[in-house]
């Protein structure tokens, strides 16, 4: 598991709570006092939570507090459960070429545009863009549609020609998904 770093921005009595706490806690604290030396410390990290007790406009991954007072143990859950939603989120997207894919919400985003994804298309779509190599029709039928390759099916070349044009029609990429000889392939 990744280090989990709570950054406490501007809010110094919170900090000093959570030092006395740091051994008996499943994340680093640290401080940080003002916005410069906070775009300093996220350029390092990468599983973070800022917690305050304002609302900062501009910055991700963080969590108010501004109900106070509160348990400290429901705090730690409360902190624990937004670790796992980053966590949760981070991994839902997968970044093909200029591409965000949402595995969750099953969108494909691009400059503010995005498309809905079936299933098998995104499945398709993730498979192609593992291979070093182009993917056969039989291969993609078997690992992907888990057909047998001795059936004599068109359902491959049917799918990738309609995920082709609705790439196509929405972000005018006529080239996300080649045809090789071998097969096709996301370069």
């Amino acid at each position: 598991m990744t280090n989990q770093i709570l950054i406490i921005y501007k809010f110094t009595e919170l900090y000093h709570i959570f030092e006395e706490l740091s051994l008996d806690l499943n994340f680093t604290i640290t401080f940080v006092e003002n916005e410069k030396s906070l775009n300093k410390k996220l350029e390092n990290f990468n599983n973070y939570l800022i917690i305050s007790n304002k609302k900062n406009l501009n910055i991700g991954n963080q969590f108010v507090l501004d109900n106070t007072p509160i348990n400290i143990f429901k705090l730690v859950e409360k902190i624990n459960i937004e670790f796992l939603k980053i966590q949760f989120n981070s991994q839902s997207e997968v970044t093909v070429n200029n591409y965000i894919i949402n595995l969750n919400s099953r969108e494909m985003l691009a400059n503010n545009i995005k498309i809905k994804l079936t299933e098998k298309e995104i499945n398709t779509i993730t498979y192609l863009s593992k291979s070093e190599k182009p993917v056969s029709i039989n291969e993609l039928q078997e690992k992907v549609w888990s057909y047998q390759s001795d059936i004599e099916t068109h359902t491959v070349e049917t799918h990738i020609y309609r995920l082709r044009k609705k790439i196509l029609d929405t972000f005018n990429d006529k080239n996300f998904i080649i045809s090789e000889k071998n097969g096709y392939q996301i370069k």
